[in-house]
């Protein structure tokens, strides 16, 4: 597949940039946290398996809470090295493999009592595979959370500061940003594209291609999130034209939070 082997090629070349970002206890941006949500179950010696485990910060913080067996999966090369060094600085043993989420390596299925996704199902080009894989990953009754943008995000722009919605929930075809080795790029807007960056590849999705995907794999959503944290809404804040902003979160969450049971 073009994207993946486009964006593994991407995130190889930013890792640097994102070690840690958007990592358990947070769930996404500007929105509450587990500490707040209690989305988790008791992880005391539950196995968990993290579906774009990134630098590795989210399986972390599963095994200081007692998951006893930490297994992660993600696009790039540089990701899952970061994610080892870091787990065994810490103590933890780990099962990791680089590969896309559409695929199975060689996990093993009905196994897992919770996968997890933060910020990281939205890179899937086939999200009904992917769902149908954490699907067979999890035991009877197994936990599935992940989050990702409120599909609302790429509608929204700000203009003369004010909000305008701008896109087109229903567009599903895919659009390329980029992103530099420093952080910086174009955001996820798909009305921008700035030169000199890594070309990374995405597509909307509306909230319900989301519920009906779990529901055609077997998994039942227990809670949708739409929230902002309480520090943003209670702050003062300038209108910017940054992509995730505080003057949004004000008005619509920036992140969408889901819960869902293998039934």
């Amino acid at each position: 597949n073009d994207i993946l082997i486009q964006n593994k090629t991407s995130w190889n070349a930013i890792t640097d940039s994102f070690n840690g970002v958007t990592a358990l206890p947070a769930f996404g941006c500007l929105c509450p946290t587990e500490e707040e949500l209690h989305l988790f179950p008791d992880l005391s010696g539950k196995k968990v398996l993290d579906s774009g485990c990134g630098s590795g910060h989210s399986l972390k913080w599963c095994g200081d809470h007692g998951a006893s067996e930490l297994w992660g999966l993600d696009l790039s090369e540089r990701q899952i090295k970061r994610a080892h060094a870091l787990l065994a600085d810490n103590g933890y043993a780990s099962h990791l493999f680089c590969s896309p989420m559409e695929e199975n390596p060689g996990l093993p299925v009905h196994t897992f009592d919770v996968v997890y996704s933060i910020y990281a199902i939205g890179w899937t080009v086939d999200l009904q595979k992917t769902f149908d894989l954490i699907s067979d990953y999890l035991k009877p009754g197994g936990l599935f959370i992940f989050s990702w943008d409120h599909p609302f995000m790429h509608c929204v722009d700000v203009k003369d500061e004010t909000l305008i919605f701008s896109g087109n929930y229903y567009e599903k075809e895919p659009f390329t940003f980029t992103r530099t080795a420093g952080g910086k790029g174009a955001g996820r807007n798909p009305a921008t594209y700035e030169e000199g960056g890594y070309p990374l590849t995405l597509y909307n999705r509306r909230l319900s291609d989301y519920i009906n995907a779990l529901s055609n794999a077997g998994l039942a959503a227990v809670r949708v999130v739409e929230e902002t944290d309480r520090d943003t809404l209670e702050r003062e804040c300038r209108f910017t034209s940054q992509y995730y902003t505080p003057c949004k979160a004000k008005r619509f969450p920036l992140s969408i939070v889901v819960k869902a049971k293998k039934i």
